[in-house]
């Protein structure tokens, strides 16, 4: 059995509407990322050097990133040579296969948000101006909200004209309150404020917004710096999520943003935003395979439920959902 068949086996039964937002979210970077490696396929009766040297250029234009295509081309070979395929026919349900093994390859990584089953649960939310980390808190406030939680949101992000004002739209869309000072404040003084609310509420879960101020990476380092101690002498164990938004259609870009918030403060997670809006789709191998960090949220599309937690396996699916629904049909066919 082909790896599209068990996937769709594997995936069959589960939350469907989830599914359908990968396959929609994931349509921009199918529809050029797939549909060049079918004209690929059907130019390449013959699996040769010159075939895995066209599959690769078209894995480092889908923002895979080289040392992930180049593990993913080794793996095919050796894959190909175990199997003696001699054509292109189902090499695409391969390549599916050897990227989620490559995902979930190496250190366990938990995709899941560490929320505490007693107490406060702090989340500090980092990254740059307009990568959608403000939309991001506020759609993840509602997933939380809707799972039973009570949520509350700190304004940390006292240094960009209007990041307040736009922080408090997006908590009463999701219907949170958030702790906020004046415009210029000290964010540490934020954060205190709003873990003592949180704690006289007793909410369960306190989300932080943070300023994004990467052009100067020394006041970056010293401002988070300062936010996570304060966090973490108000409240044992915390921030026990720190997640950093990451616009995909960056593409390796989002990389360097990543590097730098990494050395800044312990980034336990990715949001990778915006996956709906790039071509690029491939940028969610490379962070984790050359971050080693577990990308535990993605934007889908602009509604408020489309901040979904990341699958490797839906996220494949997304990628390949043409060629396996063809395959599929194909085999009932022969079935019949």
């Amino acid at each position: 059995m082909s790896f599209f068949k068990k996937l769709k086996e594997k995936i069959t039964g589960t939350n469907e509407t989830v599914t359908e937002k990968f396959k929609d979210g994931l349509s921009k970077t199918r529809n050029q990322f797939t549909s060049k490696v079918n004209d690929l396929v059907a130019r390449f009766r013959v699996i040769d050097e010159e075939f895995f040297e066209e599959l690769e250029e078209l894995l480092l234009q889908a923002d895979v990133g080289f040392e992930t295509v180049m593990e993913l081309i080794d793996q095919l070979k050796l894959e190909v040579k175990r199997k003696n395929m001699k054509d292109t026919a189902g090499i695409q349900s391969v390549i599916s296969e050897k990227l989620v093994e490559i995902y979930e390859a190496g250190e366990k990584m938990d995709s899941k948000l560490n929320i505490q089953a007693d107490g406060l649960t702090v989340i500090l939310m980092v990254g740059v101006n307009g990568v959608g980390k403000t939309t991001t808190i506020g759609k993840l406030s509602a997933r939380l909200m809707a799972e039973g939680k009570t949520v509350m949101l700190a304004a940390g992000d006292t240094f960009r004209a209007g990041a307040i004002e736009q922080l408090v739209v997006w908590g009463e869309r999701a219907g949170v309150e958030v702790i906020r000072q004046s415009e210029g404040s000290d964010p540490a003084a934020v954060m205190y404020d709003a873990i003592r609310a949180a704690k006289n509420r007793h909410v369960d879960v306190l989300i932080c917004d943070t300023a994004g101020r990467l052009q100067n990476k020394v006041n970056l380092m010293k401002e988070l710096e300062k936010v996570h101690r304060i966090i973490s002498n108000e409240v044992e164990g915390a921030p026990h999520e720190v997640l950093l938004a990451l616009d995909a259609t960056t593409g390796q870009n989002a990389l360097v943003q990543a590097q730098t918030f990494k050395e800044a403060t312990n980034v336990t997670g990715i949001v990778l935003t915006k996956l709906d809006g790039t071509a690029k789709g491939g940028i969610v191998l490379a962070i984790r395979n050359k971050l080693k960090i577990p990308v535990k949220f993605v934007g889908l599309g602009e509604g408020m439920d489309d901040l979904q937690p990341f699958d490797p396996e839906k996220y494949v699916y997304g990628l390949f959902a043409d060629g396996l629904e063809q395959e599929t049909e194909a085999s009932d066919t022969i079935d019949k």
